[in-house]
Order: C-alpha cells, then sequence, then structure tokens
C-alpha cells in the first residue's frame, strides 16, 4: 500500500490508484499523513477543514468526514500484509485522531529519503548516482495539490516545505547534471526554471554555467544581465556575490569553471 501526497491526494494498491474525491476529504487525509503516525487533536482538524470560519455543528461534519474516508480505506484491496490486509490505518487516539502507515509507504518521506541519497552521493562525488536519486525525487511530484485549498496550520507549513523542497531537488538535480557533462541537455529546462522563479539566483548561476560549458560565453554573460535586470526591477538589489563571481569567471575564461577543473 501506498499513500501519495505529493500531489492530489491519493492511496494506491497494486494496480489500483483511488483518488479521495470531495475537498475536505482531501483536505482531512492530507492532514492526517502529514502527521502520519502522530494524533491530530479534532480542533486541529476543524481548523484544516475551514480555518477560523468553522460550522456550527463542526465536530458532527469532522465525524462525517471520518466515518466517510474509513469507508474509502475500507474498501481499498489488500495491502499483501501476513493477515491478509493492513487494518484500518485511520484510527480513533485521545484527543482526536491519527494515521497509521504501519508496512504502508508515503511518497513524501520516499521523497525526502531519496534526498538524502543524493546529497550524500553528491558530496562523495557520485554525480551520476546523485542525479538518479534526484531525478526519482522529482519525479515523485504529481502537479496541483490539495495545499492550494489549506485553510489550516498543519497544510499550510507543509506546502511551503514542500514548495522549496521541490525547487531545492530541481536545483540539486540540475546541479547534477552539470556535473555529470550534460550543459546542452539542461539549458532548456534550467531556462523554463529561471522564468519560473526569477529571483532564485542558483538557477540563474547554474544557466551561466550550463550556456559558458556549451561554448556560448555571450549568452552566458546576457543571461546575468537577465538576471540582474529582474533582481533590479523586482527588489531593488544588485545580484548577490556568487553570481557576480562567475560572471567575472566567465568574462575572464577562468579553467576552473571548465567541467575537467570540477
Amino acid at each position: 500500500m501506498r499513500y501519495e501526497i505529493l500531489g492530489p491526494v491519493r492511496a494506491v494498491a497494486g494496480d489500483v490508484v483511488v483518488d479521495v474525491g470531495p475537498a475536505k476529504m482531501r483536505l482531512l487525509l492530507t492532514a492526517l499523513l502529514v502527521e502520519a503516525g502522530r494524533t491530530v487533536s479534532a480542533p486541529q482538524l476543524v481548523a484544516e477543514l475551514w480555518g477560523d470560519r468553522p460550522p456550527r455543528r463542526a465536530a458532527a461534519a469532522l465525524h462525517v468526514y471520518i466515518s466517510q474516508s474509513r469507508k474509502l480505506l475500507a474498501a481499498l484491496p489488500a495491502s499483501g500484509a501476513p493477515d491478509g490486509g493492513c487494518g484500518m490505518p485511520l484510527v480513533t487516539r485521545s484527543p482526536g485522531y491519527a494515521f497509521q502507515l504501519a508496512g504502508a509507504r508515503l511518497d513524501a518521506h520516499e521523497f525526502q529519503t531519496l534526498m538524502a541519497e543524493g546529497r550524500a552521493s553528491s558530496r562523495a562525488g557520485h554525480h551520476e548516482r546523485a542525479s538518479r536519486a534526484f531525478r526519482r525525487a522529482a519525479d515523485l511530484w504529481r502537479g496541483p495539490w490539495v495545499g492550494d485549498l489549506a485553510e489550516g496550520p498543519l497544510i499550510s507549513t507543509f506546502a511551503t516545505w514542500a514548495d522549496e523542497a521541490r525547487l531545492e531537488c530541481a536545483e540539486m538535480l540540475m546541479e547534477a547534471h552539470l556535473a555529470c557533462g550534460r550543459h546542452r541537455e539542461i539549458i532548456a529546462p534550467l531556462r523554463t526554471l529561471v522564468a519560473q522563479h526569477p529571483l532564485r539566483e542558483a538557477f540563474h548561476r547554474l544557466l551561466m554555467l550550463a550556456l559558458y560549458r556549451s561554448e556560448r560565453q555571450g549568452d552566458a554573460l546576457m543571461a546575468y544581465q537577465d538576471a540582474r535586470i529582474s533582481l533590479k526591477r523586482a527588489l531593488g538589489v544588485e545580484p548577490g556575490r556568487s553570481l557576480r563571481q562567475v560572471q567575472q569567471q566567465i568574462i575572464c575564461a577562468d579553467r576552473c569553471l571548465d567541467l575537467s577543473a570540477t
């Protein structure tokens, strides 16, 4: 059994994929999965579902969503556990409820494991291995997710972490590709990342390096000017030290930028 929250929340059992229906049920299961193994109190869940505008009978409505979620989970195929199933993962535990993964997997946990593997491989100089780990981590993201509907602090906090983690994964994947000599291949995806996140200087720096190693020194320097314009226009600041240093190294054709030097 596998649960996924890096995209629309869903459960996967073998070849069967079950998407959770109404928005409130998606919020409920996401909040419980974000806190998997820990008890989430009923008032916390009410805040996740309705924010600071709960209905008059919020406790009763929450109970209905809990019951509906349990029916959905009970209908899933057996997970392959020795007893033929995994039991009911959504349990009542004072002062609220908890989601017990037991032997099931959660894609957010897998993402963190793959990121740790990728970082360790990068530090050890195993860039191909790192790129594979970061690629697998990036592939876990499935698009728009329930975080866009977040009302309460649990999902909102997770959404903030998830947005930053996804960008970090993209950055480290591009770093690994660059270290593997795939500078020409990553120019297009880096241009997309720069367009989507113009204030993230790391993407500008990586694009400059990819262009320079592709024998496009002029384009690399133009990429620096584009970064400078974006930062000045949005924040009124000049590029940071790292970006300025790469610009100077490109102007001087510093050999430290060559792939062989890295």
